[in-house]
């Protein structure tokens, strides 16, 4: 079995530093029944691929085999795949061979592992029960996927394809430690036939390498039965996975900050249905939050979008206020956290909806961080307190998916001003205005990143102050209009 990892990163010659292996030579590691060879087929600073060669010795797998292969044939231990597909195997050879870069540690270059590097990968031979499944697996992670069904037997049509395919995956923009533990966790989900003990110790790897993108899965109930193919593992797994979506969810921002620190009203003023104005005399107090969705409602009614994407929707609030607009056809929701949605189907009366109504809404989960071709062919799109909540080094991931293949028409993105921070009392110097968020940008550093990723994808982009402006500090958020051109 073979598994190859090129990149275009300048200077290519990175990924060797990056795997802790040096391109020139070849270098092996033992592994169970068998050995992973490691060598680089090319490598020059244009283009660099290291390969993963598994050598499994067929003969130490009868001899030390203690129970059936799979549940086939009485003679499937000594006639199987086991020494030529990809499978289980792998999954221990990656992390033989390739520990520290999964762990995203390089002594040399300790800022590689977090950077964003174009990858093209190919695994041959892996079984799948489709290339639908394939796809199903891999897509939702950013990759295009590509595959390649094998026959049977090339000599004999008639009997039609074999469950093994070769698989492309191409990425844009990945950290190669990401790449690793997909492949840890998916080929043996894949092949569902593993050469070692499932126990609680296997629950816990999966909860290590999947922490990060498994609970975003459309499919993370299959990829965790498949993985641990045991009941009593698998629902206490799953429950584990999904105990991050009790934390506060990425619309849940700053609610409790009011615009004027001496105010302690908590009740937030209301919006005129269709319009995103408030209904209350500009003296009266508003909750900086609803003001930020006012705001935003307003601009989406302005340019007049149809359809419009509500990223980080939450429970719903920016939902309803859309709703309320005649000009909107359809708007789709998307959050991270399957509880938030549960809770804007509850609070925005889903159920209860009147049909023409009800088509007018989709609410779906999905992470920022990877492709979904169901954000195309929108409008406008919505990111209202989001971005802070994501690590700066996967803001890169964030831009290809919304800027590069959306491609909305209008983007809407707020984000909490830092410089304002020192007019909260209870803020300390350094504190975050709350406790998920990953950073908090000053004015010129939202307008410097803003413009830059406008000039990447052919956007225009003014930024604003959104809320009451100190002569000091400016305003407590700010908001940047990106507008495709042509």
């Amino acid at each position: 079995m073979l598994l190859t990892i090129s990149t275009t990163h300048q200077p290519a010659t990175d990924l060797g530093y990056l795997l802790h292996k040096n391109p020139a030579r070849l270098q092996s590691v033992d592994i169970a029944y068998g050995q992973a060879h490691i060598f680089y087929p090319e490598a020059t600073a244009a283009r660099c691929t290291v390969a993963l060669l598994l050598d499994v010795d067929a003969v130490a797998l009868v001899r030390n085999h203690r129970g059936p292969v799979g549940e086939g044939f009485a003679l499937e231990q000594y006639v199987n795949d086991r020494p030529y597909a990809a499978s289980s195997f792998l999954s221990t050879a990656l992390v033989k061979a390739f520990n520290t870069a999964m762990n995203g540690t390089c002594k040399d270059r300790p800022e590689l592992p977090e950077t964003l590097l174009p990858l093209d990968v190919t695994v041959a031979a892996l079984p799948a029960a489709s290339a639908e499944q394939l796809h199903r697996l891999f897509t939702p992670l950013g990759y295009e996927v590509s595959t390649e069904a094998h026959p049977l037997d090339p000599t004999v049509p008639a009997w039609g394809e074999s469950r093994y395919y070769t698989l492309r995956l191409r990425h844009a923009a990945c950290r190669l430690r990401d790449l690793l533990t997909h492949l840890y966790v998916l080929v043996p989900v894949l092949d569902n036939d593993k050469h070692y003990w499932i126990g609680a110790a296997e629950a816990e790897k999966l909860l290590h390498r999947g922490a990060d993108w498994l609970p975003q899965h459309p499919d993370r109930e299959f990829i965790t039965r498949r993985y641990l193919r045991y009941a009593e593992y698998v629902n206490p797994t799953l429950k584990r996975l999904l105990a991050t979506e009790d934390a506060p969810t990425d619309d849940v921002v700053a609610t409790a900050l009011l615009l004027t620190e001496t105010d302690t009203n908590e009740e937030a003023t209301t919006d005129a249905p269709g319009t995103g104005e408030s209904k209350a005399a500009p003296t009266e107090k508003q909750k900086l939050h609803d003001l930020r969705l006012a705001r935003v409602a307003e601009e989406i009614r302005q340019v007049g979008a149809k359809r419009v994407l509500d990223l980080g929707c939450g429970e719903g609030k920016l939902v309803r206020r859309l709703l309320q607009l005649p000009q909107i056809e359809h708007i789709l929701g998307m959050d991270v956290s399957y509880q938030e949605l549960l809770r804007a189907q509850e609070r925005l009366h889903v159920a209860e909806m009147p049909p023409r109504q009800r088509e007018r809404l989709t609410l779906v989960q999905g992470s920022l961080l990877y492709h979904d071709p169901r954000l195309a062919g929108y409008d406008a799109a919505a990111v209202v307190e989001v971005i802070e909540h994501l690590d700066e080094g996967r803001l890169a991931a964030f831009e290809q998916v919304l800027f590069a293949r959306a491609r909305p028409g209008v983007v809407f993105l707020t984000t909490p001003n830092a410089t304002y921070n020192q007019k909260f009392e209870k803020l300390s110097a350094g504190q975050f205005r709350h406790s998920d968020h990953r950073f908090e940008w000053t004015e010129a550093q939202f307008t410097a990143w803003a413009t830059d990723v406008a000039a990447r994808h052919g956007y225009r982009v003014r930024v604003e102050p959104l809320g009451p402006e100190d002569a000091q500090v400016g305003a407590p958020s700010q908001l940047a209009v990106f507008e495709l051109q042509g």
